[in-house]
Order: structure tokens, then C-alpha cells, then sequence
């Protein structure tokens, strides 16, 4: 499998974290991990299907996968090729208007979202592009066309911030203090602009944090501990959900996005 990265444009750097172009030659599945954000994806050639509990089958060439709390087996046919847009964590509300919960945990055609004709125009340039250059400047040009202008809620902007920074598990009713936000506001709104609640999202953000900071050096409980577990047996529960296999398989040999 080949993975070629690019950068988007400034304007959409607030927005999109970056566009990866996937090739796969002799077909091959690959395990990933949930993460901070929604997933935009357009496939120009081959054939992919996802593996994941509830939603499970071949992807149509263009869809959009929502923010997901276990983990999903993606798996590329020889000879497939796929670019996909990853947002930032509440990057896709400024390109789509339905709620982003209405995706969580799901995969679905991204003409449910937008225009058919439109993407039919998209991966149709796709396909035909001269290379996965071309291909990254048509996705940005058409991100760039469909971008709202509308101004974005700088309150849900920060709880992200705050959740995805905090030095220790933040509880949701000190992070609605410090954003003077009542926290049925904030569910609501979190939930329709990033696709999952403030829990799940510090749950997501918690585990990712210690796969990364994660050292043969230190035991697996006392990592847990300083994580903010104080049960080893939701920990190991949470730990397979996420990963699709016990810590200690996982860190063995991990092979993952």
C-alpha cells in the first residue's frame, strides 16, 4: 500500500487536516482506528469495502464516513486507488448542513449530502486526472466552491480545542463552565456540528493519546492509571472496542491509521 500526503490551502486548513491519496496494487486490508473527525472519501479506481460492526459492505466511489467509536477493517481490492479528505474536528459543518450525528458510527454515499450531478462531475475528473496532483487540486477546488459562508460557532470550536489539549481527561460540566455554555446546549450542538458527543469525543481523544504516548518501559495499568482509568476492566473493554484486539496483542505488533 502507497500513501501520498498533501496540504490543503489555507483557507481550508481550518477545515481539513489533509487529503491522502491511497493506492493499493495487490490488494490488502487495513485496520483503522477511530479518530477525531468525520471522513470524506472518493474512490478513482479498484474496489473497497468496509468490515465494522453495523455497516459492512463494498463503498460506493464516493462517500462519507462519520466520526465511529470502534474500529473498522478497510479492504482494498488490487489495484485501487482512493482519495480521501480527513476533516478537523468540527471541519466538516462548514462544507455540509445536515447534522453530523445523523453519520456517527455510519458510512454512507455522499450524494445523500450534496448534489448528484455534482459528483458525478467530481469523480468523473477523478478518474480522469492526469495524476494524484491533479486529483488533490480538483478535490480542494470543489471544497473550496461548496464552503459555507456562514460564520463558525466559536464555542464548539474551543470545546474541541480544550478536549483534544487537555493535559488530563477534562469532565464535560467544567468544560461548559469554562465556556459559560449550559451542557444541553453544548450536547446539541456539539453533536450536530463534530457527529458525536463531548464523552465520546474525549473518550476517542483519550485512547488515541495513550496508543501514542504508550512505552514497553511502563506497565499497561500504570499507563491505563495515568491516562485517567481507575478500572482495568473498562480500560481492556474500551482499549479492544477501539482496536479490535487486547492491549497487549495490539502493542505487539500495531498496524493502523
Amino acid at each position: 500500500m502507497h500513501i501520498h500526503t498533501y496540504i490543503p490551502v489555507q483557507r481550508l486548513q481550518p477545515f481539513i487536516r489533509n487529503f491522502l491519496v491511497v493506492e493499493s496494487e495487490q490488494g490488502t486490508d487495513n485496520s483503522v482506528l477511530p479518530d477525531t473527525a468525520a471522513v470524506m472519501a472518493f474512490r478513482f479506481k479498484g474496489q473497497v469495502s468496509s468490515n465494522s460492526a453495523g455497516n459492512s459492505g463494498i463503498l460506493p466511489a464516493a462517500c462519507i464516513s462519520g466520526i465511529r467509536k470502534t474500529v473498522r477493517v478497510m479492504q482494498y481490492a488490487a489495484n485501487t486507488g482512493t482519495l480521501i479528505i480527513t476533516f478537523r474536528g468540527a471541519g466538516a459543518a462548514a462544507f455540509f448542513k445536515a447534522p453530523l450525528h445523523e453519520i456517527f458510527e455510519q458510512s454512507m454515499p455522499l450524494d445523500a449530502l450534496t448534489g448528484t450531478r455534482q459528483l458525478d462531475s467530481i469523480t468523473e475528473r477523478l478518474c480522469a486526472a492526469a495524476n494524484h496532483t491533479a486529483r488533490f487540486r480538483i478535490a480542494e477546488q470543489w471544497l473550496l466552491s461548496i464552503l459555507q459562508t456562514r460564520m463558525p460557532d466559536t464555542r464548539i470550536q474551543a470545546a474541541v480545542q480544550h478536549l483534544a489539549t487537555a493535559a488530563a481527561p477534562l469532565k464535560i460540566k467544567d468544560l461548559c463552565y469554562q465556556l459559560n455554555i449550559s451542557q444541553d446546549a453544548l450536547e446539541k450542538r456539539f453533536r450536530s456540528q463534530v457527529g458525536t458527543t463531548p464523552k465520546q469525543y474525549a473518550g476517542i481523544v483519550r485512547l488515541r493519546k495513550f496508543i501514542a504516548r504508550y512505552t514497553p518501559e511502563q506497565t499497561l495499568t500504570a499507563q491505563a492509571y495515568d491516562a485517567g482509568y481507575f478500572d482495568q476492566a473498562h480500560f481492556i473493554k474500551d482499549f479492544k472496542a477501539f482496536t479490535g484486539q487486547a492491549p497487549q496483542d495490539f502493542f505487539r505488533s500495531p498496524a493502523f491509521w
